[in-house]
């Protein structure tokens, strides 16, 4: 399993179009092979921003690399940069591969 993080700070006041930002947009991932699941987190507020991560898991690093290298991968991130204004800095991505797994309950 591969875990991809995005944190983004998010400018105070601009939550809410950040959100909306990524409701709306059409992120193609439910027919990329390797996909399993995908959170946006809203994190603690500081005094000039609130932090968020994007999370999403992968079956594999090698998955998660195809997909970067996808039409699809374009296509979801073709606007990206409309949505300078609304962070602090660029997105800081962080990538993760498991080395222990534990399931619990679904929510």
């Amino acid at each position: 399993m591969f875990i991809a993080m995005n944190r983004f700070k998010v400018r105070t006041g601009y939550t809410d179009a950040f959100e909306k930002v990524w409701r709306d947009r059409d992120t193609r991932l439910s027919d990329v092979p390797g996909f399993v699941d995908f959170h946006l987190l809203r994190g603690a507020d500081a005094e000039d921003h609130v932090l968020y991560a994007s999370h999403t898991i992968w079956r594999s690093r090698d998955d998660f690399d195809a997909w970067t290298k996808s039409e699809a991968f374009r296509q979801a991130h073709k606007d990206a940069g409309q949505n300078k204004g609304l962070y602090l800095d660029h997105p800081n991505f962080e990538g993760f591969e498991a080395v222990l797994d534990m399931a619990g309950e679904k929510t």
